[in-house]
């Protein structure tokens, strides 16, 4: 057994004000220039044309990428299907795609002559077969009210996700715990906004379940330290909150980093070794994994502890000072026990 960190004790609780700062740097500069030049969305969203080339011989996805491009398609998306030498470019030409058929004639065109000029002429009932490299399938536009109702759906995907989260740890654990988790798990999606922002990606359906997929990650990490928050809270019934937090973070240290480690090893080699398709998807997660773990640590257990402070339960431990009676001698006895702890006689 491989067991990292197994005596680790380090005060993640004591940086919590550090790392506000250090989140808040990375979070405010991106959402300033995503309110300012909006995020760069692809075809699934703003709308385009999709045209199914058919190559008589096995291409490149990059060749084919680089010959669209050069041929003034804007930011084509390709699908390759290698077993038929298929491609699915899905393109536009203006700025904002059109619903119509004039703009999804112009876009077959353009993708037509940028291929032809690469890799050969088009097969037409003119031309010859053997002369010819490439045939033209069929071609669709989709328009900007589609895309505008997948990233309505893609929002309302997110706030279903938030409302489970707040039931089922509300019922789990108590609605505390059901906040904090949440709290932290929006700041991994603002995280993650900021992080494709910077890097200027494109989001496509893709990087949508990529956002969605950090979010399941996040909450499982989050949800595995509060756990086991719970399990020491009953263990150690005279040890404040802030020292509990502590000590299961650093309990849980050593399965942290060989999960995380593993995650990030296979992703990785998708972001290194896959193709133009994944990639995004990669890259998201790989930030996904390091965001996720960083608000685990110190964004979701300072919030518990912040709200225990605020709002204490009838337990709540170490958090608020006991008011003594003027003239009354001072208690020898330790603190009440925490949260859900029941106290005896």
């Amino acid at each position: 057994m491989i067991r990292l960190f197994a005596n680790a004790n380090y005060d993640y609780i004591g940086l919590r004000r550090i790392a506000y700062v250090l989140t808040g740097l990375f979070i405010i500069p991106g959402m300033v220039m995503i309110a300012v030049s909006g995020l760069n969305y692809s075809i699934e969203f703003t709308g385009g044309t999709l045209v199914e080339v058919a190559m008589k011989k096995p291409a490149a996805v990059g060749d084919v990428r680089a010959a669209l491009i050069q041929g003034g398609v804007r930011d084509p998306e390709l699908t390759n299907y290698a077993a038929t030498n298929t491609f699915v470019v899905r393109a536009r030409l203006g700025a904002k795609a059109t619903a119509d058929e004039r703009e999804a004639q112009q876009t077959a065109q353009a993708v037509s002559a940028a291929i032809a000029r690469r890799f050969g002429p088009v097969c037409t009932p003119q031309a010859p077969a053997a002369d010819c490299a490439f045939r033209l399938g069929r071609y669709e536009t989709v328009g900007p009210k589609v895309g505008s109702e997948l990233r309505a759906k893609a929002l309302i995907a997110i706030l279903l996700s938030f409302a489970a989260t707040m039931v089922y740890l509300a019922f789990r654990f108590e609605w505390r715990f059901g906040v904090a988790a949440v709290l932290a798990t929006a700041h991994d999606i603002l995280t993650t906004l900021a992080f494709i922002k910077y890097m200027n990606l494109e989001v496509s359906l893709v990087v949508v379940s990529a956002i969605l997929t950090v979010v399941g990650y996040s909450l499982n990490d989050t949800i595995i330290i509060f756990d086991r928050t719970r399990e020491n809270l009953h263990k150690y019934k005279r040890e404040d909150l802030a020292g509990l937090l502590n000590r299961s973070i650093n309990e849980t240290l050593p399965r942290s980093i060989l999960t995380h480690g593993t995650t990030l090893a296979t992703t990785l080699a998708l972001l290194i070794f896959a193709g133009e398709v994944i990639r995004p998807f990669a890259c998201v997660m790989a930030f996904g994994i390091f965001t996720g773990t960083f608000s685990s640590i110190y964004i979701a257990a300072p919030i518990l502890l912040l709200i225990e402070k605020r709002w204490p339960g009838k337990d709540a431990r170490g958090v608020k000072a006991r008011v003594m009676p003027a003239g009354a001698p001072a208690a020898s006895a330790p603190p009440t026990s925490g949260i859900r702890v029941p106290t005896s006689g």
